[in-house]
C-alpha cells in the first residue's frame, strides 16, 4: 500500500475539525486525521506493506522548465523560493507527521527533485506483487494496471468510503484505461496543475479520440494526414498544440524509476521507537487517533 502522503494530510486537514489542538493550543487536526485514515487503512486492507510516499519537490524544476505554468497558482503569492501555498495552520503539522511516522516505524520515503506521485510510480513499476494506492489526485490512475493488480483507492468520503479504481471502473467513467489515462491528462489538460491542454478537447472528446486512433503520437499523425476524418478545426487545433504536445507526456506521467534510498517497508506491529512516539502522543495531544493507529498495527 503506497500512500500520496500530501494528498491525505490535505485532505485531513480540511475534514477534521481545527478544535483538535495539543496542550499548548496549536492545532493538530491533519496529523490526528492522518493518523486515524492510515488505522482505518491498515484495518480494511491489512497491507504487509505500507510506504508513506513524500514530495521531496512539490514542483520540480524539470517540469517547470518544460510547461513553466505547471502549477504556477499554487505558488504562494509573496513567496520568492517558490514556497507551495500551504495554510498557515498546516505547515507546522508536517514536520510532526514525519516525526510521528519515523517513531511508529512507517517507511516514509521521497526522493529530491521529484514528487511523491513519482515515488508512487517508481515502487509500483518495481513491484512484484499486488499494489494499492490511496490517494485523493487523479493523475495516479494512470498506473492501474489490471494484469498487475494495481488498483487506485480513491477517496469518496474519507477512508471509509473508497472508490476501488481497476481499468473496468476507468472505461466507464472515463472510456479509456489506466495505461492510456495519461494521453487522456495531456489532451484534456488540468487547471488544478496548470496544463493547459489542446484547444477544444475535453474529456469525452480526448477519450473518443484515444479510442479512434490511439495513442497521443497516432492522433498526432491522423492530425497532419489529409485522410483521416478529423475535422478541419479539431486538426488545426491538435497542430497547433505541437509545442505543448511535445513535452505535455514527459510532464504529465509519473517518473518510473528515480532513485529510491533503501528501506523496509514491512507493515510494523509495534512501534519502531516507543519513547519517542509516547513524547510526541504528549506534546501533540494524539490520544485516540494514535491508540486506534496502534491497535490496527498490532491486530
Amino acid at each position: 500500500m503506497l500512500l500520496d502522503s500530501a494528498s491525505l494530510y490535505f485532505r485531513a486537514y480540511y475534514g477534521v475539525p481545527d478544535t483538535l489542538r495539543s496542550p499548548q493550543g496549536e492545532p493538530v487536526n491533519a496529523v490526528r486525521g492522518l493518523l486515524d485514515f492510515i488505522a482505518r487503512l491498515v484495518q480494511d486492507h491489512r497491507p504487509d506493506q505500507l510506504v508513506a510516499c513524500m514530495d521531496a519537490d512539490w514542483r520540480p524544476q524539470w517540469r517547470v522548465d518544460l510547461i513553466p505554468s505547471y502549477k504556477t497558482h499554487r505558488v504562494a503569492e509573496a513567496a520568492e523560493d517558490g514556497e507551495e501555498e500551504v495554510p498557515d495552520t498546516l505547515a507546522p503539522q508536517v514536520p510532526v507527521i514525519e516525526q510521528v511516522l519515523d517513531a511508529l516505524g512507517i517507511a516514509r520515503i521521497g526522493s529530491p527533485g521529484y514528487e511523491a506521485d513519482d515515488v508512487i510510480g517508481t515502487l509500483t513499476a518495481r513491484a512484484t506483487g499486488p499494489v494499492q494506492i490511496v490517494t485523493g489526485d487523479r493523475d495516479l490512475f494512470q498506473l492501474v494496471d489490471d494484469a498487475r493488480a494495481i488498483t487506485v483507492l480513491y477517496p469518496v468520503k474519507g477512508m471509509g468510503n473508497l472508490q476501488v479504481t481497476d481499468d473496468a471502473l476507468l472505461l466507464e467513467k472515463y472510456g479509456v484505461r489506466g495505461a492510456q489515462y495519461a494521453d487522456l491528462a495531456a489532451l484534456r489538460g488540468d487547471a488544478s496543475d496548470g496544463l493547459p491542454g489542446v484547444k477544444g478537447i475535453g474529456e469525452k472528446t480526448a477519450a473518443q479520440l484515444i479510442h479512434e486512433y490511439g495513442e497521443l503520437a497516432d492522433i498526432r499523425a491522423a492530425a497532419l494526414d489529409p485522410a483521416s476524418k478529423l475535422t478541419p478545426a479539431r486538426r488545426r487545433n491538435i497542430v497547433e498544440a505541437a509545442p505543448y504536445l511535445d513535452v505535455a507526456p514527459t510532464v504529465v506521467r509519473v517518473a518510473a524509476d528515480i532513485p529510491i534510498p533503501a528501506f523496509d517497508a514491512t507493515l510494523p506491529t509495534e512501534p519502531l521507537d516507543p519513547m519517542t512516539l509516547e513524547s510526541l502522543a504528549t506534546r501533540w495531544n494524539l490520544g485516540t487517533s494514535l491508540e486506534r493507529v496502534l491497535e490496527s498495527l498490532s491486530a
